[in-house]
């Protein structure tokens, strides 16, 4: 299960976001979106869990927690068409 997360401090990095929700299960993949002129953060990005109900504990865990001075908005991913 891929999730969306929003409202990640410039501060986060791949790294310590993956920590976060490895508590909830088996992380497969973290990306967090940056620029591709300044390389600077979005404030956004994906995890991914191998398994649904990891990804919706992750959700019911991690939506609206601080994390470095920001409440991150975590979510099921929608796929582009």
């Amino acid at each position: 299960m891929k999730l969306f997360v929003k409202n990640i401090a410039d501060d986060v990095n791949e790294m310590l976001l993956e920590s976060i929700f490895r508590q909830y299960g088996d992380v497969v993949s973290t990306k967090i979106v940056y620029d591709r002129i300044t390389w600077e953060s979005k404030g956004f990005g994906f995890v991914e869990f191998s398994k649904k109900e990891e990804g919706l504990k992750a959700i019911e865990g991690l939506n609206g927690r601080e994390l470095v001075g920001k409440k991150l908005i975590v979510s099921e991913a929608v796929e582009k068409r």
